[in-house]
C-alpha cells in the first residue's frame, strides 16, 4: 500500500498546485485561490486514493480472442 500512498501524495501536490494557479488566474485572489487549491484537491485526493483501491479489486476477463 505504501506506492499507492505515494502515488496519492504527489497526485495531491500537483493538483494542489494546478488548483491554486487556475484559481487565481481566475479571481487573481490569493486568499480564494489557497481556499480552492486545499479543499478541493483534499476530497478529490480521498475519492481518487478509494477509486484506487477499488480498481485493485477488480479482475476483468483477457481480450477476446487472447
Amino acid at each position: 500500500m505504501s506506492r499507492q500512498l505515494l502515488k496519492t501524495a504527489t497526485f495531491a501536490a500537483l493538483h494542489f498546485a494546478v488548483g491554486f494557479g487556475v484559481t487565481y488566474a481566475l479571481t487573481g485572489s490569493v486568499v480564494i485561490a489557497t481556499g480552492v487549491a486545499l479543499i478541493e484537491p483534499a476530497v478529490n485526493t480521498v475519492v481518487f486514493f478509494l477509486h484506487e483501491r477499488a480498481w485493485d479489486r477488480v479482475r476483468l476477463p483477457p481480450p477476446a480472442g487472447a
